[in-house]
């Protein structure tokens, strides 16, 4: 079965890097521009890992992914955060909802491939 991704951030140009990344993985990506698209998203999908920034309009990370977290279905789902934030509140919140990572931008697609890879339980791409 071919891995399903949400991948989460204000930026365009986050979003399609992250998104060639996981793309080229052979992996499926559905891209959300802030926190409220993305929880419109993934109550009417089924996603196997989530990426997403911290710090975005409308709805940022932290209420994205509390909201996630009440959804039955998305309880245990790999969560990484990507972001420029290093701040320990964050960080600490973040920990709260059983965030599996926290990645600082600007990120190297090869490195996240390999991390998304071993979040999922499978070997990564060659």
């Amino acid at each position: 079965m071919v891995p399903n991704i949400l991948v989460v951030d204000d930026s365009l140009t986050m979003r399609l890097i992250v998104q060639a990344a996981m793309v080229g993985a052979g992996w499926k990506v559905v891209l959300a521009s802030n926190g409220k698209e993305a929880l419109e998203k993934s109550q009417n999908g089924s996603f196997d890992l989530v990426l997403s920034d911290w710090n975005m309009p409308v709805m940022g990370g932290l209420g994205f992914i509390q909201g996630l977290r009440t959804q039955p279905k998305y309880k245990e789902t790999p969560v990484l955060v990507l972001t420029t934030e290093e701040d320990d509140v964050s960080k600490a919140a973040a920990r709260e909802l059983n965030v599996s990572g926290w990645v600082n931008k600007p990120v190297d697609p090869e490195g996240l491939v390999e991390f998304v890879a071993e979040l999922l339980g499978i070997a990564p791409p060659n």
